[in-house]
């Protein structure tokens, strides 16, 4: 038997060879030694003593299969391409060839063909074959257990998986690379792969996975020299990755990756271009190693001279003219030249951003080119032409929606803002991705828009938006004790629903999804207080225009505590039935991100032996026809879930008829004689609730109400929230008085819990429940509620994922709000305030959970120090 031809996976000591004479021949004498070892190794696996004519051809009469492998022998005969009666050259391609083609399964750690038997012309060939070995465990040692299996499933480290040296290597690299990035400079990572004896003749090992992180590398000393015209201090804060140990700095620990810190050089150098120092340049860059275990960073400057803008001009440009460029540039002659600031008022990475290239593509000229070019720079003032080369307009040609597998097309081609034939626009391009992300149909995420088959020389270019749909379907199921017992709340929230399809059985999958309206059931009881719910939304009435149609009703009966049985009295109720129906009409001024709305409702309250301090009639009925009219303005972007720029801003005003106008009833009267009335005599408490009857069989009042909210991205991720709400309760007749429904309660979670009297609930984190309540003439706290409130928060939200399984990110708040009877008691100043850190998590099949710690710092009532903490919980279930 003679070897033909043979590859080792482990040991090549001819390839080792080769490559040490590259390393250490010239090169024409290596060209010369690889042809003698070329030589060297044909005769080494062809003797010249072999029973075969090299070059010949011969009949193949067998091709055999032999070693330690577990793959059919028909398999591998066939997948070499060496086949009975094939005529080969021996030695020749068509061996060399299946070698090539066994390697390249990366299934082999040994391949070895042989001559057996050679008969005349026929001859007899053996594969012998050794199978890479099978991962049978790993073993990481050096981190936490919590690690290790995402350790493994990055690594693909799973049982079976064939073990190569390139599966070590790559794991090795990227462990290492993992915790240097980390800060863990000086990570040694070692993988052994150990034998492991099978009864089944497998080959298979057990890897161990040595990682050792060592101590995180801490920048000591960012030492900067040559530097004159920018301070030390200036020149560090521009590298945002690279610090030096400082211990009052939270959020951007001390370590040395040095990714960053080449990126950390070039964002220094333009910290100078900002400055005017064009030519700024690093010389020299050297890393030391303490004896403490630290480095030091030691950087050399060439700042080179200040340089001015001079001249500017625009060629080329038909589209605009200089004046109206000039206006979106920004910049004038005699400024101090700043390279960054050009570019980004040239071509922003925004978005959305103010630069001359938006300018262009939201006009059209999508394949537009705009080059600064320094065409002077004596006395260091920099003369500019910015050429544009205009290009032709580009008009979109076909428009498409891919992924969107529930939800029907026309809902969402009616949110489009680029229809086949209109003018590109990119503003346009950014704007429907807004807004199919606050359908909440999508993961905002996720959707992206994808130019297909672009025609520069035409004009012409197909858009294509990809969704990932994600559940829009809630069911709430909770379960708590608040208000001194069990409450349990059932609901259904169907926010893509069909009503269509609910007479087609074939839609339920499980309800008729589709068509983008909302319909809503809830159902929560407790033994003081029974509610049910229901409320539908049409976002396009008619399908042709963005006008909502809403409409709900309402069925809630509360039972009075008794403080003897310390259970609910049910011979004591408290009924409100209500109705509402409602129209939000977009508007096009001042521009479209305005909402306009409208609606009508009524509640009918039926008190039955119901006594409360709110009122002084136990018995009896109360009517509240409003008309409530808003303006809104939302331009957040993009994820309604954690949006990262924008602003949501609404002014409402609810009122009811002035009936005191046209009654006839002397309110002036009554109100006097109710002042004269002694509430402790049960004959004049009964009178000062008919005279609260007569007052309140139909509710007369105005409320109005402002909340805003802005969005600022302050780094990548990071995004601060502001929040300002201010409410105001108002009576048309004072001799009426205030109305006891419509109050505000500030406090808590913000959750009505179990009080349905028509209250309006603020949250207020660090405080119970409702607790903030307004103090009398007495100054004793009551329970009635306020008319006037205010609320100012602060918001830092960081993300944790946004991912479309889970989207999680943490906060931490400031806040603080009042509520007061009149203004007279107003004091914007006068607040409660809080402070502290919550989470908040998002996942298709559970809806929206979240917790907050609040430190309430002011005493309440009755306290004699700061409140201190309170845990606050959202819980919701969404599939």
């Amino acid at each position: 038997m003679k070897l033909l031809l043979n590859i080792k996976k482990e040991k090549d000591d001819l390839g080792k060879l080769v490559n040490n004479l590259a390393n250490k021949l010239p090169i024409k004498t290596y060209i010369k030694q690889c042809i003698v070892l070329f030589i060297v190794a044909i005769s080494f696996n062809v003797s010249a003593q072999d029973p075969y004519d090299a070059g010949k051809k011969y009949t193949l009469g067998g091709v055999s299969v032999s070693g330690n492998t577990t793959f059919n022998e028909q398999t591998i005969v066939a997948y070499s391409k060496l086949s009975e009666g094939q005529e080969v050259t021996i030695p020749g391609e068509e061996i060399g060839t299946a070698i090539k083609k066994l390697w390249g399964s990366n299934l082999f750690s040994d391949i070895e063909i042989y001559i057996t038997k050679i008969e005349g012309n026929v001859a007899y060939l053996e594969i012998r074959l050794s199978d890479l070995p099978q991962l049978n465990e790993v073993k990481i040692n050096g981190v936490k257990k919590g690690k290790i299996e995402g350790i493994i499933k990055e690594n693909k480290l799973e049982k079976g998986t064939k073990v190569t040296e390139n599966l070590k290597a790559t794991t090795k690299n990227y462990l290492t690379t993992k915790y240097q990035k980390e800060g863990f400079y000086n990570t040694k990572v070692n993988i052994n792969a150990v034998d492991v004896k099978d009864s089944l003749q497998i080959a298979r090992v057990n890897m161990v996975v040595n990682i050792d992180k060592g101590k995180k590398v801490k920048i000591k000393d960012i030492i900067i020299s040559g530097n004159e015209a920018l301070s030390d201090k200036k020149l560090r804060k521009s590298m945002k990755k690279t610090k030096q140990i400082n211990p009052i700095r939270i959020l951007k620990r001390s370590k040395y990756v040095e990714k960053d810190y080449e990126e950390d050089l070039t964002k220094l150098i333009d910290a100078y271009k900002e400055n005017g120092y064009r030519d700024a340049r690093v010389l020299s860059d050297s890393l030391i190693v303490n004896d403490d275990k630290t480095i030091s960073l030691q950087i050399n400057l060439e700042e080179g001279e200040q340089y001015k803008f001079g001249d500017i001009t625009f060629i080329g440009n038909t589209v605009y003219t200089n004046q109206q460029l000039n206006r979106v540039l920004r910049i004038n002659k005699g400024d101090t030249y700043n390279g960054v600031l050009l570019q980004e008022r040239i071509q922003d990475e925004s978005p959305d951003a103010d630069d001359i290239a938006n300018a262009y593509q939201n006009y059209g000229y999508l394949f537009s080119k705009i080059d600064p070019v320094e065409v002077s720079a004596d006395n260091n003032v920099i003369d500019l032409e910015i050429r544009i080369i205009e290009g032709k307009p580009a008009y979109f040609n076909n428009v498409s929606v891919v992924g969107n597998d529930k939800t029907n097309d026309h809902v969402i081609y009616r949110m489009l803002r680029t229809l086949p034939g209109q003018l590109y626009s990119k503003a346009n391009v950014v704007r429907t991705v807004r807004e199919l992300g606050q359908l909440g149909f999508f993961d905002a995420q996720e959707i992206s828009p994808d130019f297909k088959n672009v025609n520069p020389n035409e004009g012409t270019i197909d858009m294509e938006y990809s969704v990932k749909e994600t559940g829009s379907s809630q069911i709430e199921l909770q379960g708590g004790y608040g208000g001194g017992g069990f409450i349990g709340t059932l609901g259904l929230s169907f926010n893509n629903f069909s009503i269509k399809d609910i007479f087609n059985k074939d839609a339920y999958k499980p309800i008729p999804m589709g068509d983008g309206q909302k319909l809503a059931l809830r159902l929560q009881a407790s033994q003081f207080f029974q509610t049910y719910s229901f409320s539908f939304s049409e976002p396009w009435l008619g399908g042709k225009r963005p006008v909502q149609f809403s409409t709900s009703l309402s069925q809630t009966k509360q039972f009075l505590y008794n403080y003897q049985t310390r259970r609910a009295d049910k011979n004591q109720s408290f009924n409100i039935t209500g109705i509402s129906v409602g129209l939000a009409r977009r508007l096009s001024v001042p521009d479209d991100y305005f909402t306009l709305s409208q609606a009508i409702s009524f509640q009918l309250y039926d008190l039955n032996n119901y006594n409360t301090g709110l009122f002084t009639f136990g018995n009896g009925t109360s009517r509240n026809l409003s008309y409530t009219v808003g303006l809104s303005r939302d331009d957040t972007k993009i994820d309604p879930i954690y949006p990262i720029g924008g602003s949501r801003f609404g002014v409402t005003a609810k009122l009811s008829i002035p009936y005191s106008l046209f009654d006839g009833v002397d309110y002036k009267a009554l109100s006097n004689e109710y002042d004269l009335l002694d509430k402790s005599i049960p004959a004049d408490y009964t009178r000062a609730g008919e005279i609260d009857q007569e007052r309140y069989k139909w509710l007369e009042f105005y409320k109005v109400s402002f909340k805003g909210e802005w969005f600022t991205q302050i780094t990548k991720n990071l995004v601060l929230k502001p929040n300002v709400e201010f409410g105001f309760l108002g009576a048309y007749n004072n001799d009426r008085g205030v109305i006891p429904f419509e109050r505000y309660f500030v406090g808590g979670d913000g959750m009505a819990n179990f009080a349905m009297d028509g209250r309006e609930v603020i949250q207020l984190r660090g405080y119970p429940n409702q607790s903030i309540q307004p103090l009398d003439r007495d100054g004793n706290t009551t329970n009635d509620g306020a008319t006037i409130y205010n609320k100012f928060s602060l918001e830092l939200r960081y993300p944790i994922t946004l991912k479309a399984s889970a989207k999680i990110y943490a906060l931490a708040f400031m806040e603080g709000g009042s509520a007061y009877n009149s203004f007279k008691d107003y004091n914007p100043f006068n607040l409660y305030r809080s402070a502290g850190l919550g989470v908040r998590i998002f996942m298709p099949a559970f809806g929206l959970l979240g917790i907050d710690f609040g430190h309430g710092f002011d005493p309440l009532f009755g306290e004699t120090g700061s409140h201190g903490w309170e845990t606050h919980f959202i819980i919701g279930q969404q599939f």
